[in-house]
């Protein structure tokens, strides 16, 4: 399976090319909500959720008082520019 261009919007690409993608990054799918992954990076962690009108991401412990941070991304953004903002980190 290839993936679209990674300047076409999120909502151009099949459901099975973002799990791809997702997993490509590194994410790990939640076995009880499919529609949500998991990333563990060195000076990070997030959630990641596929929902109906966005995608949305909650830094966990993120801020300086250990609080999560959730940030959210709509689909007519690209691929490229979505996998900037979220995996550069909180």
């Amino acid at each position: 399976m290839i993936l679209p261009d990674a300047k076409t919007p999120l909502y151009s690409h099949p459901l099975p090319d973002i799990e791809k993608w997702l997993a490509e990054l590194g994410c790990q799918q939640d076995k009880d909500n499919l529609h949500c992954w998991q990333i563990d990076k060195k000076d990070w962690k997030a959630e990641i959720c596929l929902e109906v009108e966005e995608l949305t991401v909650r830094y966990l412990e993120a801020k300086d008082t250990g609080e999560d941070l959730t940030r959210s991304f709509k689909y007519s953004l690209s691929r490229q520019d979505i996998e900037a903002a979220v995996f550069s980190g909180p």
